[in-house]
């Protein structure tokens, strides 16, 4: 399979995980409930097309665990205004090799997120990617996101062309001597860019780049003048 093979395939992928009964446009609440919620009793009330799930989070003023639940809806109004993801063609340029790393023990980082009011939540970040590009030397703190390397990004495209609040990349660590590859034609918009019932954590100043990287995902279409913001 070719490289543009494979990205197409990745990009199809993508469209069925964001349409999915529990993909990113299906969410369309996130409650916090202090206590553990009860789910049984909630999925019961709930109509054939949702599905309730769990979630946990670290309250951000007094370090306690918080409860609380999210409601996916198979036939969610985004779900169905829905046309696609406005990409960058596909650019070999972009892909791009650096290095990993690691740091011993749990280093953790200071990440504002999109719904705190300025705030920051600590992630856990494993070590550090160094990379070229243009002559540039970038270090980049990319978090721990179940055993992947994500890294959270801006660059000058934001809020012109693509994902005002920046973009995430996965980044593969390809062997133990931590050689990674970049391929920033699968940045993608993240989950708050489908749902505002999302938290996303935003770029921190070492990850935003002076320079537009015109590779990976814009923004996401809707048709009918659909908006997330108002729905």
């Amino acid at each position: 399979m070719s490289e543009f093979e494979d990205h197409t395939q990745w990009q199809a992928e993508r469209r069925a995980s964001v349409t999915s009964a529990t993909g990113n446009l299906a969410l369309i609440e996130t409650r916090w409930t202090g206590e553990a919620p009860d789910l049984d009793a909630e999925q019961q009330a709930a109509s054939d097309t949702v599905t309730v799930t769990p979630i946990q989070r670290t309250n951000i003023e007094t370090g306690e665990a918080e409860h609380g639940l999210r409601r996916w809806d198979a036939d969610a109004p985004a779900i169905r205004a829905f046309d696609r993801i406005d990409t960058y063609d596909y650019d070999p340029a972009w892909v791009l090799e650096g290095h990993f790393t690691p740091v011993s023990g749990d280093r953790r980082v200071s990440f504002e997120h999109i719904r705190d009011n300025g705030g920051t939540r600590e992630l856990v970040v494993p070590g550090d990617i160094h990379f070229e590009l243009d002559g540039r030397e970038y270090t980049l703190a990319a978090f721990d996101d179940g055993g992947t390397l994500l890294l959270v990004f801006g660059d000058e495209t934001n809020g012109s062309e693509t994902y005002g609040s920046g973009r995430f990349l996965f980044v593969e660590l390809r062997d133990d001597e931590g050689s990674v590859t970049l391929d920033f034609n699968r940045a993608f918009v993240p989950p708050c860019g489908f749902s505002t019932q999302y938290n996303c954590p935003l770029p921190p100043a070492s990850n935003r780049f002076p320079l537009p990287i015109r590779a990976g995902e814009k923004n996401v279409v809707f048709r009918d003048g659909f908006d997330i913001y108002a729905a």
